[in-house]
């Protein structure tokens, strides 16, 4: 008897990309051609380079409370997507 085949997880570095643009670009430099962001908030090059820098420290990230960061409910899938957009500027 075949058991139930359920499909792999795998984060989508486009799909983060547009949740980038969408939820981040104001504030963080998120793509290498952009030009302007807030002077305090990291560009995501940055954070790429971060030592062990992975979905979990994201969701950390995020949960951290810090002036001008709006709240954002992403689910874990849209984290994992994020943090693997992130991960692809290194």
């Amino acid at each position: 008897m075949l058991g139930i085949v359920t499909p792999s997880f795998a984060a989508d570095a486009v799909s983060g990309k547009d949740i980038a643009k969408r939820w981040c670009a104001s504030c963080h430099l998120v793509e290498r051609d952009q030009t302007t962001a807030a002077d305090q908030a990291p560009p995501f090059a940055s954070l790429a380079k971060t030592p062990d820098f992975d979905q979990n420290r994201l969701a950390f990230l995020l949960l951290l409370p810090h002036p001008n960061m709006p709240n954002l409910s992403l689910n874990r899938s849209e984290i994992a997507d994020l943090a693997d957009y992130i991960r692809s500027l290194k």
